[in-house]
C-alpha cells in the first residue's frame, strides 16, 4: 500500500550510501509503512547494495547521488553512508528542501552537527536518526508505557549497557578508522544517551564524564574498543557503557541491558537474550515493584517510528510524532561531546 495524503500524492524518499546494514531495515520499514522508494546510491557495492536489491528488486540504482538529493519529486533522505559523510549528505538534503532520516551516528563532530542544525533552522525540514535500540524494541516503548502509568515512581537512574560483537573480518575497514566511523561514545553509545532522555524526560544533560579505550585490540591502535559516560539532567542521572567484547559463544550480536531505576521499583529489559535460556528471542521486560518480581510481554506493543516518519514529512507536524527534534539533536550533541571529552585509556594512550 502506498501512504498518501488528501490529494493522493505518495511520500517519496531516496536512499543515499548504503555503508551499513542497518539501511536495509530504514528501506523496508519505510516501504512497510507505504512510502515509495525513487531509487538509491551507493557509491562502490557494498554487501547492502546487494541485499536491497535482492529484497527490493523493483528499486532503481542511479548512477549519480545527484539524481536524488536534486530530485524535487522526492521528499526523504535516507542515509547509511560512512558516518564521516552522512551529516555532508544531510545537510545537502536539507538544503535541497528534503527532510533526512540517518542511520546513527548522524554525525561524527560537534562541528557537523553545527553545520545540520543550521541547515535544520534554515531549510524548516527535519533531521531524523534512527536510534534503533529504541525505534525497534518494543520493549523500550513498553518500558515508557509503564513509566508514565506511575509503575516504578520518578525515574532516578538509567543504566544502559551496548556491548557489540565485533566479528573484525566481516567489518569494512572504515570501522576501524575513527575519522570515517567516529568513535565508539558518538556511535554506539548515542543509543544509550537517547533511551536516557526518552526514559528520563530530561530535555538537557549535562556529561558528567566519559572515557573511552582500546584494551584488546593492540594491532589498531586507533580503534576504541571500549567506552563509558555519566550523564546528569536536573532531575535523572545515567550511566552508559559500551563495547566491542561479546565472545562468540553467545549467539547473538550483544547482550544489550537497560535497567530503568525509579523511587517505586524498577525496569530492567534484556533486549536480545535471556541468558538463562528460559525464553527465547529477546524483548525481556522485568518489572520489580511493592507487588513482586513478572516478567512482561511485549509483543503486543507497536513500533510507530516509520509510520510516524511519513505522517510527519506528510503533515508537516510540530513537533514531530517520530522523535523530536530537539531530542535528537540533543542526544547527538551529547554523545558527540562525551567522545570529544573522553579520557583515554589502555592501547590508545
Amino acid at each position: 500500500m502506498t501512504s498518501t495524503d488528501e490529494n493522493g500524492t505518495a511520500v517519496t524518499f531516496g536512499v543515499v550510501g548504503l555503508d551499513h546494514g542497518h539501511v536495509v531495515s530504514l528501506v523496508l520499514g519505510l516501504l512497510g509503512a507505504g512510502a515509495e522508494c525513487a531509487g538509491y546510491w551507493s557509491e562502490t557495492d557494498t554487501p547492502w547494495t546487494d541485499v536491497v536489491a535482492q529484497q527490493a528488486p523493483h528499486l532503481p540504482r542511479v548512477s549519480e547521488s545527484a539524481e536524488l538529493l536534486e530530485n524535487p519529486a522526492i521528499d526523504l533522505i535516507v542515509t547509511a553512508a560512512v558516518p564521516a559523510r552522512r551529516a555532508e549528505i544531510a545537510v545537502e538534503a536539507l538544503r535541497h528542501g528534503k527532510d533526512v532520516v540517518a542511520d546513527k551516528p548522524g554525525a561524527i563532530t560537534l562541528d557537523q552537527l553545527a553545520q545540520v542544525r543550521a541547515a535544520v533552522a534554515e531549510s524548516g525540514r527535519f533531521w531524523s536518526v534512527a536510534f534503533s535500540e529504541r525505534t525497534a524494541s518494543r520493549a523500550t516503548l513498553h518500558a515508557r508505557r509503564l513509566i508514565e502509568d506511575g509503575a516504578i515512581g520518578q525515574v532516578v537512574q538509567t543504566i544502559g549497557l551496548g556491548p557489540h560483537h565485533l566479528r573484525p573480518q566481516t567489518r569494512p575497514a572504515w570501522t576501524f578508522d575513527p575519522a570515517l566511523a567516529g568513535g565508539i561514545l558518538a556511535d554506539l553509545a548515542s543509543h544509550q544517551v537517547d533511551q536516557f532522555l526518552y526514559l528520563t524526560g530530561s530535555t538537557s544533560a549535562e556529561v558528567v564524564s566519559s572515557s573511552v579505550g582500546n584494551f584488546a585490540h593492540p594491532d589498531r591502535p586507533g580503534f576504541e574498543d571500549f567506552g563509558e559516560m555519566l550523564l546528569r539532567s536536573d532531575h535523572a542521572q545515567g550511566y552508559a557503557r559500551v563495547d566491542w567484547y561479546t565472545p562468540d559463544g553467545l549467539g547473538v550480536w550483544g547482550d544489550v541491558r537497560l535497567t530503568i531505576l525509579g523511587t517505586e521499583g524498577y525496569i530492567e529489559i534484556r533486549k536480545n537474550i535471556d541468558l538463562g535460556g528460559a525464553r527465547e528471542g529477546g524483548d525481556h521486560l522485568f518489572l520489580v515493584d511493592g507487588q513482586g518480581t513478572r516478567h512482561l510481554e511485549s509483543f503486543d506493543v507497536e513500533l510507530p517510528y516509520f509510520r510516524a516518519v511519513v505522517d510527519d514529512v506528510r503533515h508537516r507536524r510540530t513537533p514531530l510524532t517520530a522523535i523530536p527534534q530537539d531530542l535528537v539533536l540533543t542526544a547527538t550533541e551529547l554523545a558527540l561531546t562525551a567522545q570529544s571529552d573522553a579520557a583515554r585509556l589502555g592501547n590508545l594512550r
